[in-house]
């Protein structure tokens, strides 16, 4: 609380003497502090008496909005509501009432602002330019992870085909050489597609992912290239068993 000391040296009358140094008052003022560090006069309504709600009218571009607000709240606190109407976060609110922006911490009513009473609500131009800024990040974000989602796809079903010619070759099965090549060259063209991916933070650790995959199925197939030319292949002959014709005899049949 700061005490300020008033001098009343004014006449009661013109016949009046002049009021002596004993006759001076003193009177208290209550001083607060609002948000953003201004120092103002606290209020002095009794605040046991319930403030009325006012039906504050607020215009937003095109929109029209019409808000309940108790008449002793802030415009940092009708922002908070306006928040639910707009989805623009109290941050990049800016309040217009009288030509004049109002801060956060002026006073509803003791700005005039009564029941009907117009707002202009306006975006604040540096919190639209974050925002643009912020979707054009997220939507690259966006489109770095649908990339590299689509690379392992493709490597899941290389991946499969790797599998399928490794238990081939277990079994003794010769495969065409052809078609380990061209997986190969199917798996590196992937890799390639990785390669031109520019991620960080998570998606860098799904494209690192990724790319020890492909090199794992080019690796595996690199080893089963040897193992196949190794393989014999199997000779299929077909035996085929002769059997004796029976003789066959005639009878013949007389008729008197």
């Amino acid at each position: 609380m700061i005490k300020r000391r008033l001098n009343f040296n004014g006449r009661v009358n013109q016949n009046s003497a002049m009021k002596t140094s004993s006759e001076l008052k003193e009177e208290e003022v209550e001083w607060e502090m609002r948000p953003g560090g201004m120092l103002v006069q606290k209020r002095t309504d009794n605040l046991d008496i319930p403030a009325p709600n006012l039906r504050v009218r607020v215009v937003y571009g095109l929109l029209r909005y019409e808000i309940s607000v108790n008449s002793r709240a802030t415009f940092g606190e009708l922002k908070k509501l306006l928040t639910a109407e707009t989805e623009l976060q109290p941050g990049d609110q800016s309040l217009i009432f009288r030509d004049k922006e109002r801060e956060n911490g002026d006073y509803l009513d003791l700005c005039g602002v009564k029941n009907r009473s117009k707002v202009i609500l306006m975006e604040d131009p540096q919190s639209k330019e974050r925002r643009f800024i912020e979707m054009r990040r997220n939507a690259k974000i966006e489109g770095i992870h649908r990339a590299i989602s689509c690379v392992s796809m493709e490597v899941d079903k290389l991946a499969e085909q790797v599998s399928a010619i490794e238990k081939s070759i277990a079994n003794g099965n010769k495969v065409p050489e052809i078609q380990i090549t061209t997986l190969i060259e199917m798996l590196m063209r992937q890799a390639v597609k990785l390669d031109a991916i520019s991620a960080e933070g998570n998606a860098r650790v799904q494209k690192n992912v990724q790319g020890k995959r492909v090199q794992k199925c080019v690796e595996t197939l690199d080893v089963l290239k040897v193992s196949n030319a190794r393989v014999k292949p199997v000779v299929v002959t077909t035996k085929w068993e002769t059997f004796d014709t029976p003789p066959t005899t005639s009878h013949w049949e007389f008729f008197d």
